[in-house]
């Protein structure tokens, strides 16, 4: 488990985190994400001992990292961005290293280094000098690194960056194995490997908590002010007629569908409002067939920009996912 309570850094008047908290539970997969600047990076070293704060709690594995920083760091294995790799040493070689650092039982260090490196599928370089290793070799010796000494939760800084895709998916299929005994807070900007390993997400901005749910619970929030997609076979003004007696409407755009007959409408609504059952009757009545209706599903990536960027929508969304932080919305 990993608790933040109220955590703050300032460097010398520049808030990097400001109150921050949260609780990732054992056994979970959580995203941490934020644009760069956000803090995110100040508060994973934080977590992991390597700078302190200036006030508040990091609490792993039910020890405080400021007051009982050894047996905090036990329980903790990092990745960072740039892995601390030894460029000159052999694979097996530097993690014997980082097992003796660990200070693991020399009964049980040869058995779990071959384990580890099965793990992370680097046994075929183990005899190979870090240096000569592609960026994804790196990254998994990195990760068998963290892994060392099988620490309770692991805290991974952007662990597929500058990976090809192909390497991408290898590491994002090992952290999901790696999930089944390990609790895992995760930083990263590329929305798609989030959404696909992690339990929850945390989102932060100028070093303050926006959100904190699972990604679903989130996007239905966000969903509340409903965004349709609708094609008619009619011709615009046809359609703003009919469009014009509904209630219920906030924003609508209208355009050429894709054959000359044809008007696409996008509509937003207000909040808890679905106006497709009336919209269905009101052409129908009409006898304005409608080609296509479907609901826009919100994406972890338009939930992250309309989180971290300014703007009159961000204030809209921003009030629901209030609600969602204070509980109010209904599973």
């Amino acid at each position: 488990m990993i608790e933040v309570r109220n955590l703050v850094k300032d460097y010398y008047g520049h808030v990097a985190v400001n109150d921050l908290s949260f609780t990732v539970d054992d056994g979970e997969v959580v995203g941490f994400l934020g644009p760069n600047g956000a803090g995110k990076s100040t508060t994973m070293n934080i977590i992991t001992g390597y700078i302190s704060a200036t006030s508040g709690q990091a609490i792993v594995n039910g020890f405080d990292v400021f007051e009982e920083p050894e047996k905090a760091k036990k329980s903790i294995g990092y990745l960072p961005e740039q892995p601390p790799l030894y460029p000159d040493m052999k694979v097996k070689e530097y993690l014997n290293f980082v097992a003796e650092l660990k200070k693991v039982k020399k009964s049980e260090k040869a058995k779990m280094i071959k384990d580890i490196m099965q793990l992370t599928k680097i046994e075929d370089v183990s005899g190979r000098l870090i240096k000569y290793l592609s960026k994804g070799y790196k990254q998994r010796v990195g990760l068998a690194g963290a892994i060392i000494g099988y620490p309770e939760v692991l805290i991974l800084d952007e662990p597929t960056v500058g990976l090809d895709p192909n390497q991408i998916i290898e590491i994002r299929e090992l952290i999901k194995s790696l999930s089944t005994k390990h609790t895992i807070l995760l930083s990263s900007h590329i929305m798609q490997e989030v959404s696909a390993v992690c339990d929850k997400i945390i989102i932060i901005n100028n070093g303050e908590l926006v959100a904190y749910d699972t990604p679903a619970r989130i996007a239905k929030v966000m969903e509340e002010s409903r965004e349709l997609i609708v094609t008619v076979k009619a011709g615009e003004a046809s359609v703003k007629r009919i469009i014009a007696t509904l209630d219920g409407i906030r924003e609508i755009e209208y355009s050429a569908g894709d054959n000359e007959d044809e008007t696409r409408i996008n509509i937003k609504t207000e909040d808890n409002c679905d106006i497709r059952e009336a919209l269905f009757f009101a052409m129908a009545n009409e006898g304005l067939p409608i080609i296509e209706m479907k609901q826009h599903e919100v994406t972890l990536e338009e939930i992250f920009l309309a989180l971290t960027k300014g703007g009159s929508d961000q204030n809209v969304r921003r009030k629901t996912i209030d609600k969602l932080n204070r509980g109010e919305v209904d599973e």
